[in-house]
């Protein structure tokens, strides 16, 4: 890539704006060559798999994509599948987006839909929809994917009506953090159901607010969703969920300010935390428990727990995925699926807190692939460590998020809350 000059602050707003395109411009060039090095890199391992070398893993190959990119590994896998087609099929989309004239984003919507088709097809919708540079000016992303999966619909229906009656089996809900204590719940449909559940909302949101709510549509149907699949009055009842709150004695006894850890969301205020033990154990149908866990004085290490079992017992397997909170890959930030050796077992790998991490069912059975490896110890603050190397030779580091502080002397206390549903 061509180097670009810096526009200071004090350059006028047209040079300001124009610096910015071209450093878009320059994020689309990048990412090309980002798409042509990962086709490389498949390429080889193919020629070496070929000659006798350990097979070709997709989604192996994928995870080191994205860890490469600091993405997380479905992103990774994501990212190669684009790449494999872009260079292989689609020479006029790479070229658009080499030159700056489409986004990594959009190229990789034309990919999606063009992902179905034969070779011969690709590279049809290849030209009509790339092939003129002008044609892509002023598309958005709707526009984009939108041309492209017209014209794979023309060349070939069939395998689009194909594509889309197996989608409908990867029908799922996903469970996103969102900043502000808040959490977004994604629902994939067929869209005819999903037309269906949108018109009940709406229609349900417009009778309350007719019938004088203060609340607004949109609040109206985030209550109804929680209404009709917990049950319960989203506005005024406690949460009935089983959720685990690891934080110190002083943030549950003594208005302290350290942040507790939600499990399977993150940290929360103490003020937050203190407010949902209180409601769980003030109502009666909602029991709130605790039990104590120890952190090592001076480290703030949880305390380690071992086994003599091959496989993880439940409460050593607890204390894991309380203490590593989301899978240990570096940026998967996936909920914990398996708790498993970093040394395996084969080679004499302990059952224990020290030897455990907790992993998505994905990254898992990535390590078992040839040539991942991973070893564990403790930084300088105490905290659990695992260097991951690819087999590219990479080393990433991962390191487990620090457990609440307490303030005694010689041990300090951290408590478990669990929050027990309703009877």
């Amino acid at each position: 890539m061509s180097e670009v000059l810096v526009v200071g602050p004090d350059a006028d707003e047209a040079a300001l704006l124009g610096r910015m395109a071209e450093l878009e411009r320059a994020k689309s060039v990048a990412a090309a060559e980002q798409a042509r090095l990962a086709a490389a890199l498949e390429a080889r391992r193919m020629d070496a798999a070929r000659a006798g070398g350990p097979r070709v893993s997709r989604a192996g190959l994928g995870s080191e994509v994205g860890l490469a990119r600091g993405e997380s590994p479905h992103r990774g896998e994501r990212l190669m599948a684009m790449a494999r087609i872009l260079v292989a099929d689609m020479p006029c989309t790479l070229a658009a987006l080499a030159a700056g004239r489409l986004s990594e984003h959009r190229a990789e919507l034309i990919t999606k839909e063009a992902a179905c088709l034969s070779s011969l097809d690709r590279r049809l919708l290849d030209v009509e929809l790339c092939g003129d540079p002008a044609a892509l000016a002023g598309l958005g992303n709707a526009e984009v994917s939108a041309e492209a999966a017209r014209i794979a619909y023309e060349l070939d229906q069939q395998t689009v009506v194909e594509k889309m009656t197996r989608a409908r089996a990867t029908r799922h809900v996903r469970f996103r953090v969102a900043r502000d204590g808040m959490m977004s719940i994604t629902v994939r449909l067929p869209a005819a159901p999903g037309q269906l559940v949108r018109q009940t909302l709406s229609r349900e949101a417009a009778s309350v607010v007719a019938a004088g709510s203060e609340r607004s549509r949109p609040q109206v149907m985030a209550d109804v969703v929680v209404e009709r699949v917990t049950g319960r009055d989203p506005v005024g009842s406690p949460v009935p969920v089983t959720v685990n709150l690891v934080l110190s004695d002083e943030t549950l006894l003594t208005g302290g300010e350290q942040p507790a850890q939600l499990d399977g969301y993150g940290p929360i205020p103490a003020v937050l935390a203190r407010d949902l033990v209180l409601a769980a154990a003030a109502d009666e149908k909602v029991g709130a428990a605790l039990r104590r866990l120890y952190a090592q004085p001076g480290t703030n290490k949880l305390v380690a727990m071992e086994s003599t079992a091959r496989a993880f017992p439940k409460a050593l397997a607890t204390f894991i995925g309380l203490r590593d909170q989301i899978c240990r890959t570096p940026y998967c930030n996936a909920r914990i699926r398996h708790t498993d050796h970093i040394t395996p077992h084969a080679k004499r790998g302990p059952t224990s807190a020290h030897n455990g991490d907790g992993l998505c069912e994905h990254c898992n059975y990535v390590k078992e692939e040839p040539g991942w490896q991973a070893a564990a110890s403790y930084d300088r603050y105490g905290r659990h460590t695992i260097a991951l190397t690819t087999p590219s030779g990479a080393v990433y580091t991962s390191t487990a998020p620090p457990t609440p502080e307490g303030l005694r002397i010689f041990t300090r206390d951290v408590h478990i809350a669990r929050v027990n549903p309703a009877a």
